[in-house]
């Protein structure tokens, strides 16, 4: 392929609305809270200060991860960098869980339950139901898509993303390019199990920061150069590893 030293970096966008409110999101296209769009500027200054500019941007088709998008392009000064927006990278599709507040879904369900639905790898919610008033799948932005899932676990996100991953972001790093993508917590947690090789079991306890830059050197197969837990990758790990703790803590 010519990957020489290539540049990855992977930011999941900042705290949003349903973060901040504890409920299972997936593809609802909510926004970024205040809080979240200064995460999104604290991680376009750790980009900054990093010597880091992408030459290519690729997003989910979710607001919350186009407007984080947009304010690290707006800080680094290069809006006019090409933006590439996928539903193969949205976050994974909580089925009926969306809308559903996490403390209650544990309080019905039990924590096993809870834990097998928000962190094992082949176990999806059920399916969405059309009567579900946060129904995504609705959506005019999914019209015409054969495929759009009712349901999916983590497995299933990294079938439909992998594809994407090889066929259209990996051509972007030929040459010793650098490229940027915002997502999900799950969409990028797909991309990591592949790129470190995380097993099934390990990935459940992988949590990813809101806002927090992790960054990949890639050899000329594609595959990180060298070795490392997921958090070290970030360009201020205090930091990150104080969002993933965050993030843990959600279904408290």
């Amino acid at each position: 392929m010519g990957i020489t030293t290539s540049t990855l970096i992977l930011v999941r966008h900042g705290q949003s609305e349903w973060n901040a409110t504890n409920q299972f999101t997936g593809w609802y296209d909510c926004d970024l809270t205040s809080q979240g769009v200064e995460e999104a500027s604290n991680g376009a200054q750790l980009i900054k200060e990093a010597g880091l500019l992408p030459d290519a941007i690729y997003t989910s088709l979710q607001k919350r991860a186009i407007r984080t998008a947009d304010i690290i392009l707006e800080e680094l000064d290069c809006e006019e960098i090409p933006i590439q927006r996928s539903w193969h990278l949205n976050e994974r599709h909580y089925g009926d869980l969306t809308g559903k507040d996490k403390a209650a879904v544990r309080k019905e369900f039990g924590d096993d339950q809870l834990h097998a639905w928000r962190r094992g790898y082949n176990t999806p919610p059920p399916p969405i139901s059309e009567k579900n008033p946060f129904n995504p799948n609705n959506d005019p932005q999914y019209e015409g898509l054969s495929d759009i899932p009712l349901t999916e676990c983590l497995a299933d996100v990294v079938e439909r993303l992998l594809p994407y991953w090889k066929k259209d972001i990996l051509s972007s790093l030929e040459g010793g390019k650098t490229v940027l993508i915002v997502a999900h917590g799950n969409s990028l947690r797909a991309l990591c199990k592949y790129l470190d090789a995380i097993s099934e079991d390990e990935i459940a306890d992988l949590n990813i920061p809101t806002g927090a830059p992790l960054v990949y050197h890639l050899n000329e197969d594609g595959f990180p150069s060298q070795s490392m837990p997921v958090l070290e990758r970030s360009l201020d790990e205090e930091v990150a590893r104080a969002a993933a703790e965050a993030v843990a803590r959600q279904t408290h």
